[in-house]
């Protein structure tokens, strides 16, 4: 059951994101080239992050609140990439989150007078690919081995091994594995069908 939290934000808070953008500033964004990965996953984990072995966050990502960051294992974050975290967002081990996509992990209760944040965190899970300019909306979970087509919206939870694409995403088809040079399907079992759907990504 996806954590869905009611939230304003402390001044500790508050004055902690004025010095993670202090520091995005001087000690992030400068240092873009790819052997500066590792100093960049450093700055992050200073700021409570939790970046997996052999990671890497390109310099132009911008991050809301690295301490509600989680990053698996060789996974890969590409420039431009928005990551609004005002809840948490976890990304698996070997997944790819390629450029411009935004992830959002919060929305408003439009049924309150004030308006509250509600924070809505994402999930994404091992070996997935976000393709480029995507969206994730609040509280999504993707599942193993998705991949979302480039300039989709995802607002609904995503069945592992399947390739989906559009505004809203839409399944497309079961994703296979090359194994030796044969194609094996990894899931067979997919009960979202979308009989208008393009069989090509």
């Amino acid at each position: 059951m996806e954590k869905v939290e009611e939230s304003s934000f402390s001044a500790l808070n508050k004055i902690s994101r004025v010095i993670w953008g202090i520091t995005y500033l001087i000690f992030f964004l400068p240092f873009f080239p790819n052997f500066c990965r590792i100093w960049r996953c450093f700055i992050l984990r200073l700021f409570g992050a939790k970046i997996g072995k052999q990671s890497n966050i390109r310099s132009t990502v911008r991050i809301w609140a690295p301490w509600n960051l989680k990053v698996g294992n060789y996974s890969s974050i590409a420039p431009g990439t928005d990551i609004y975290n005002q809840g948490e967002i976890e990304i698996g081990d070997r997944t790819i989150i390629s450029q411009k996509t935004y992830l959002c992990a919060s929305t408003h209760d439009y049924n309150q007078a004030t308006f509250p944040l509600v924070k809505k965190p994402i999930k994404i899970g091992n070996q997935v690919w976000i393709a480029a300019d995507a969206f994730i909306g609040p509280g999504v979970q993707i599942g193993e081995g998705v991949i979302v087509g480039a300039r989709s919206a995802v607002f609904k939870n995503i069945e592992p091994w399947t390739i989906v694409r559009g505004n809203p995403a839409r399944f497309v088809k079961s994703r296979t594995h090359q194994l030796n040079g044969s194609a094996k399907i990894i899931n067979q079992k997919i009960k979202v069908k979308d009989p208008d759907s393009d069989p090509e990504i």
